[in-house]
C-alpha cells in the first residue's frame, strides 16, 4: 500500500521534489514538512537581489501560492519534523502527530555556525540565512548605518556589498590571510579583496575576534570596532540532527549514493544536508549551493519512482557582488590542485581562471565574461590533461581543448 510520499524541508529542494514527482507521474500523496510559515523560496536572492531591494519578494518564491493546491501537494508549514522512524515509515511532527510514507526525502538544509566567543549566540547578532533575516538586513543597512560582518566568505562578502551600495559603513573581520581562501585559494581570492576595499569596505584579515557585544567586536588584540548592525558569516552546518537519531548514516551530512539513497532503502537526502557519492569524483561530495537544491530533486524523485537515475552534475555556484558576476564551475579541493591558469584580464576584473591538477582541469571560473560555463563544464568532465600555455590563450576557443 502507497502511503505517500513525505518531503521534510520546505525550502527549493523540497519544492523541487514535490514538483519533480508530479512531472515524473506519480499521482499518490505528496506532503511537504517545513518549519517556517513562508511557503518554500529561493535563498540566493536574500543576499542578493532581494537584499538589495532590486527584486520583489514574490520573485523569491519557487511556485505561485495556488501551485501546490493545484498540483495535490499538501503544505505543512510552520511545523517541524522532530523524529523519523525509517522502520515504521513515519514521520513525527512536532505535537506527535504521525505522518506515515512509503518513500521519504530529508531535504532539511543547513543552518549557519555560530561564533564560539562570548556574546556569540547573543539576540543582537544577525545571521543571513532565512527571508526575515534578509527582510532585518535590508532596512538596517542605510546610508551612515555602521555594518560589522564577521566572516569573509559568499554570504559574507555578498552582505558587505549590498551594505556598501546602500551607502552604509562596512567592516568586514577575517580570520584567514584572504577572503574565501578556503574556497578559491590565494590566486584568486585576492581579486575579491581588492574588489572590496575599492568599494570602500574596511577588509581587516588576520584579525582574532574576542567577544560580540550589542555595540560592536572586541579583537584579540585589544581593539572594539563599533556597530550598529553585527553579521555573522561563518559558514553553516548541515541539519543532521532528524538523520542521526533515526540511525541513517551520517558523515559531513546524510551519507546517499548516486542515487540519493541514504542508508535506508526507503530514505532518500536532497540539498545541503547530503552527502552524496559522485560518480565523476569517485567520491561523496557536499556542495552548500543553489545548483544542488535545484537539480539533485529531479534524481531523488526518479529514484523514489523506482528509476535508475544518476547525480553526476558538475558542480556550480555563482555570485553578484557591486558590477562584478562570476560563475564557478567544477571541485578543486583546497590543496588538490597544483596551478592556477588566468585568461583575460584580471586586473580588469574580466577573465577566466583555471585550477589544474597534474594537467587536469578541476574547476574554472568566470568573471564577467559569459556564455562559458558550457565548455568549462565540458573541461571539467573529460579528465583529460590541457595544454596551460592554450588555456590561457584568450585566442584559443574552449571547445577546441
Amino acid at each position: 500500500m502507497d502511503t505517500g510520499i513525505v518531503i521534510v524541508g520546505a525550502g527549493l529542494a523540497g519544492a523541487k521534489a514535490a514538483e519533480a514527482l508530479r512531472a515524473e507521474g506519480y499521482g499518490g500523496p505528496v506532503t511537504l514538512v517545513g518549519d517556517e510559515a513562508e511557503r518554500p523560496y529561493e535563498r540566493p536572492p536574500l543576499s542578493k537581489g532581494y537584499l538589495l531591494g532590486k527584486e520583489e519578494k514574490e520573485k523569491v518564491y519557487v511556485h505561485p501560492a495556488d501551485w501546490y493546491g493545484q498540483h495535490g501537494v499538501t503544505l505543512r508549514l510552520g511545523t517541524a519534523a522532530t523524529a523519523v522512524d525509517p522502520a515504521g515509515h513515519a514521520v513525527t511532527l512536532e505535537g506527535g502527530e504521525r505522518l506515515p510514507f512509503s518513500k521519504l526525502l530529508l531535504a532539511t538544509g543547513s543552518a549557519p555556525r555560530t561564533l564560539p566567543v562570548p556574546g556569540g549566540d547573543g539576540e543582537f547578532v544577525r545571521t543571513l540565512r532565512r527571508l526575515g533575516d534578509s527582510e532585518q538586513l535590508r532596512a538596517a543597512f542605510r546610508p551612515g548605518a555602521r555594518v560589522v560582518i564577521v566572516g569573509a566568505g559568499w554570504i559574507g562578502l555578498e552582505a558587505a556589498a549590498a551594505a556598501r551600495t546602500a551607502g552604509a559603513e562596512v567592516t568586514v573581520l577575517e580570520a584567514a590571510e584572504l577572503p574565501l581562501l578556503r574556497v578559491l585559494g590565494p590566486e584568486v581570492a585576492r581579486v575579491f579583496a581588492d574588489l572590496h576595499r575599492a568599494h570602500g569596505v574596511d577588509l581587516r584579515l588576520g584579525v582574532r575576534v574576542e567577544e560580540l557585544r550589542a555595540d560592536g567586536v572586541r579583537l584579540g588584540d585589544g581593539g572594539t570596532v563599533p556597530a550598529d548592525v553585527l553579521l555573522v558569516g561563518v559558514g553553516v552546518s548541515p541539519n543532521t540532527a532528524l538523520a542521526e537519531d533515526a540511525g541513517l548514516t551520517v558523515d559531513n551530512g546524510v551519507r546517499t549514493d548516486q542515487h540519493l539513497a541514504t542508508s535506508h532503502p526507503d530514505v532518500f537526502a536532497a540539498g545541503d544536508a547530503a552527502n552524496a557519492f559522485h560518480p565523476l569524483f569517485g567520491k561523496p561530495i557536499r556542495v552548500e549551493h543553489w545548483a544542488n537544491a535545484l537539480n539533485q530533486p529531479a534524481v531523488a524523485a526518479a529514484s523514489m519512482l523506482g528509476k535508475a537515475a544518476v547525480y553526476d552534475r558538475v558542480p556550480y555556484f555563482f555570485t553578484d557582488q557591486y558590477d562584478l558576476g562570476m560563475e564557478y564551475t567544477g571541485y578543486a579541493e583546497p590543496g588538490g590542485y597544483d596551478r592556477v591558469v588566468f585568461r583575460g584580464d584580471v586586473a580588469g576584473r574580466e577573465f577566466l581562471a583555471f585550477w589544474l591538477s597534474g594537467g587536469r582541469v578541476l574547476a574554472g571560473m568566470n568573471v564577467n565574461v559569459w556564455d562559458v560555463t558550457d565548455p568549462i563544464r565540458e573541461l571539467v568532465r573529460s579528465g583529460r590533461a590541457v595544454d596551460p600555455e592554450r588555456l590561457a590563450d584568450p585566442a584559443v576557443p574552449l571547445d577546441e581543448l
